[in-house]
């Protein structure tokens, strides 16, 4: 397979995934207080949201990077 068929598969993956999912969230842990054996801290959740038009364009650089790769052998 050539280079350029496999990053199209994957950007039409991503951009499938970017309209199934409208984006994709994350939790990490912050510390306020760190007093010896004392440690306070609370989770915060957070959500990177991806935009439709994203989605689209990576769709359809995704299918033309399949049609050039099929297109080249």
């Amino acid at each position: 397979m050539k280079p350029a068929t496999i990053i199209g598969i994957l950007l039409i993956v991503l951009g499938i995934v970017g309209f199934a999912s409208g984006g994709f969230s994350f939790t990490h842990q912050h510390k306020d207080v760190d007093a010896g054996p004392i440690q306070i801290s609370h989770d915060k959740k957070e959500t990177v949201p991806i935009s439709p038009i994203l989605s689209t364009i990576a769709l359809i650089a995704g299918a033309g990077l399949v049609a050039v790769g099929v297109k080249a052998k």
